[in-house]
């Protein structure tokens, strides 16, 4: 089943063929491992991990193939952790993921892993390129804990050992050494043809630009030639020209010299009548000047007449423009407040919706945790009446069972009255002045006996009056100051410190709120949890570490949202964590 050696430069048919045969491998180990409750699926479902080309194979030969009788579904994973819902995954080596981190998260999912190129006896089922085709070795251990059966076909052609494993990789990496001699030779080869082919280029430029050289010298001279002859040509044809020129300037000095004549006689007429013109033109200006002043007067009149009138047609313009502007202005806000009151209904009618919904989330809520209490209360009774009459009757393991049942009991009522609490959070909105500092001091005086116990430093500069629900914000500064108390190690002496500023909107200035911050020398939030620590019923530890529900901060979160405010956090791990929320002044 070896091939001689890894061949590079392969055409594309051959590339064709290998893929093909990757994806029939992996059909064919689909079909020799048994799954545990195969014939309650509808669907055989492959799953790729990262941008592998081996989707499209598959993809096509699921038109025409079946697993155990079922159509198979080909569904590719960008990440390790949405893997779910399939019954073979494949992976290859060459995008880096890390194999113990995959088996990690299939583990008891009942999800084959056939890898390519990865270390010897790490996966489940392991495929190596040898040549055009494949070979590949199975861990039965990894597979049997799945609840897997192998086939005896599977194991007759798998690599047995990590020494035939190894020798594999030695022959392949042989024969991939000497490919990439022979490809270098290949370079070499070509790069001197390159160089050879470049020099002919440049002679064959070079000889290009004599021979346009040589093409300009002889248009020069074709063009000198041809001015020549024209200049030649013109000379002569000046000279015939000028002679003709001659003959008619004489024959237009006669004719000037008559016509002069004839012009004199006529001025002299013409001389005599003006005479008489001028005489009339005198007459003419006294009247002119007469008619002139009279036309002064009344164009002073016109021009003040003007001015009247454009500052009328001016004030009517004004008029005009100003009354459109307002019945524009009219008609805009008349659209305007018809459009604001349909949305206003809808508002209206969405809030009253809403407000429903809400009512009947409570009343679930309230219903669901009461009547979960109630069976809750039951079992919690008789575990209490069981291990009074019959204790003595059990061993130590049915002792230890009847007090892990009674603990989880007791954490489980715990976590019902924690989710009733939370359903009941943000109710009311009907706030009142609130004195941060009187709930701050009667904190420390409820904490005085763990502040003693643990030698906490509970400290704060002097806090606002804000709008506000007093229980709901004596619960949020409650949580906070608890957790940075709880959540800090054994050897280090806890430091709470409380504080606000007063700031504005960015958005409007105009706007003020009271940014609170609560600042503790704590373990620390890791950077990946700090989306989710806001999350209902989410924890970072164990029970047995660190007590309590994992619903404190989820309570903190939807108090100051039901106060129109933020909440976020800053951690450095291992050296403290600060809350910050804000309440609009």
């Amino acid at each position: 089943m070896f091939s001689s050696g890894i061949i590079f430069g392969q055409d594309t048919s051959t590339e064709e063929v290998k893929r093909v045969q990757r994806a029939i491998f992996i059909y064919n180990f689909s079909q020799q491992v048994g799954w545990p409750n195969i014939d309650q699926t509808d669907t055989f479902k492959i799953g790729v991990l990262g941008p592998d080309r081996t989707i499209i194979d598959l993809k096509s030969m699921a038109q025409k193939r079946t697993v155990f009788g079922k159509p198979v579904e080909i569904i590719r994973f960008q990440f390790v952790k949405n893997i779910k819902d399939i019954q073979l995954l494949y992976v290859n080596n060459k995008y880096n993921y890390d194999i113990n981190y995959i088996l990690g998260k299939i583990s008891e999912k009942n999800i084959l892993l056939v890898t390519e190129d990865y270390n010897y006896n790490t996966s489940m089922v392991n495929m190596v390129n040898v040549g055009n085709s494949f070979e590949y070795e199975i861990n039965e251990d990894r597979i049997k804990n799945e609840d897997f059966v192998i086939a005896p076909s599977l194991k007759q052609y798998a690599i047995t050992s990590s020494q035939k494993w190894i020798d594999l990789f030695k022959s392949a990496e042989n024969s991939l050494e000497k490919a990439l001699d022979k490809n270098e030779e290949q370079k070499a080869t070509i790069k001197n043809k390159e160089e050879r082919i470049k020099k002919q280029e440049e002679r064959i430029i070079n000889q290009k630009k004599a021979i346009d050289t040589i093409k300009e010298g002889i248009s020069d001279r074709n063009k000198w030639i041809e001015e020549l002859s024209s200049e030649s040509k013109i000379q002569e044809k000046k000279y015939e020209e000028k002679l003709l020129i001659e003959k008619e300037l004489e024959k237009n000095i006669q004719e000037q010299l008559t016509f002069i004549k004839i012009q004199e006689e006529k001025i002299k007429v013409s001389s005599e009548e003006i005479k008489k013109q001028q005489e009339f033109l005198d007459q003419q200006k006294d009247q002119i000047k007469d008619q002139k002043a009279i036309l002064e007067e009344q164009l002073t009149e016109i021009d003040d007449q003007k001015k009247i009138n454009w500052s009328l047609i001016a004030l009517i313009v004004l008029v005009l423009t100003g009354g459109f502007f307002i019945y524009r202005s009219y008609l805009n806000k008349k659209r305007l407040s018809a459009v604001l009151k349909h949305k206003n209904k809808e508002i209206h009618e969405q809030s009253l919706i809403l407000e429903s919904k809400n009512k009947e989330l409570e009343q679930f809520a309230y219903i669901a945790s009461h009547d979960l209490q109630e069976p809750l209360n039951t079992i919690s009774s008789f575990i209490g009446l069981i291990a009074e009459d019959y204790g003595d009757s059990f061993d130590e393991v049915g002792k230890e069972s009847l007090d892990f049942i009674k603990d989880a009991s007791i954490r489980m009522k715990k976590l019902i009255d924690s989710l009733l609490e939370y359903s009941r959070l943000g109710r009311t909105k009907d706030f009142s002045d609130v004195d941060m500092n009187q709930i701050f001091n009667e904190l420390k005086r409820d904490f005085k006996n763990i502040l003693e116990r643990t030698n906490s430093k509970l400290q704060s500069d002097h806090l606002p009056i804000v709008k506000g629900n007093q229980i709901e914000l004596r619960l949020l500064l409650q949580n906070l100051v608890s957790n940075g108390i709880k959540f800090t190690d054994e050897n280090r002496i806890p430091e709470i410190y409380v504080d606000a500023v007063q700031k504005r909107r960015t958005d409007d200035e105009s706007k003020k709120y009271w940014e609170f911050s609560i600042k503790d020398n704590g373990i620390g939030i890791p950077e990946i949890h700090k989306k989710r620590i806001f999350d209902i019923f989410q924890r970072l530890h164990s029970r047995e570490k660190y007590p309590g529900t994992g619903i404190g901060l989820a309570h903190c979160k939807k108090i100051v949202e039901s106060h129109s405010g933020e909440i976020w956090l800053e951690s450095d791990e291992g050296k403290g964590t600060t809350f910050y929320f804000t309440i609009p002044d």
